[in-house]
């Protein structure tokens, strides 16, 4: 495990953790990019020709992209894998944090690019893992689950429940090189996306009649 530190809004911070500041968040504000980093995270360091070959773009752009990321922080050169005609990238932080509220307020338009990034790598990630199903085999199958929760709650119990969900996946192993090597052999890398979407249009509860099946999450195995 790794040492954490206390951020913004209560949330555990990794020693290699960053967290986003109006650079950062310009830098990220670039779905290529924000594809970029996952795929160092979860590969290890690689090229721009290689990373573009999983990207689907051209090594041009994969280069472009990461001299950017390079310039911002967020990746640097893996001069043991480097040499004169090849380089080497890796991922600089496993994690990096949006937590600054009142970078909204400051750059709207750099929050907005970036969360639809986020938002685009994360739908592409679920199709990917979609259309491996029918090889998975059936104990991974059998445990994943896309499911929709809807609760009323006030600002307040939002902000709680963000930290409870953060506090229960603490508890578990994270997909680091450090707890890969105590980790038991059939362990796999394993993907826990969260949403809290606030839904402002939703009709008052005077308004709407609920059935049982409205009122639990719908688990899809």
């Amino acid at each position: 495990m790794t040492d954490t530190s206390e951020g913004r809004n209560g949330l555990h911070l990794e020693a290699d953790a960053v967290v986003l500041d109006a650079k950062g968040l310009r830098a990220l504000a670039h779905p290529v990019r924000v594809q970029l980093i996952g795929l160092l995270r979860k590969h290890g360091p690689s090229t721009a020709t290689r990373l573009a070959e999983r990207l689907g773009v051209n090594s041009g752009t994969a280069s472009y992209h990461l001299r950017q990321l390079g310039a911002a922080g967020f990746v640097a050169e893996d001069t043991e894998r480097g040499n004169a005609r090849e380089r080497w990238w890796r991922s600089v932080h496993q994690r990096i944090w949006f937590s600054d509220t009142n970078l909204a307020d400051r750059e709207p338009e750099a929050v907005l690019a970036y969360l639809q990034s986020v938002a685009a790598t994360y739908t592409l990630r679920i199709q990917q893992t979609l259309n491996e199903l029918q090889t998975m085999p059936r104990r991974w199958r059998d445990n994943l689950d896309l499911s929709d929760w809807a609760l009323r709650l006030t600002p307040e119990e939002t902000a709680a429940l963000r930290l409870e969900l953060g506090e229960v996946l603490s508890r578990y192993r994270p997909d680091t090189p450090e707890a890969a090597e105590s980790a038991p052999a059939e362990a796999e890398r394993v993907g826990v996306i969260t949403h809290v979407l606030p839904e402002l249009d939703a009709p008052s509860v005077s308004a709407v009649t609920y059935t049982p099946q409205q009122a639990v999450g719908t688990g899809t195995p």
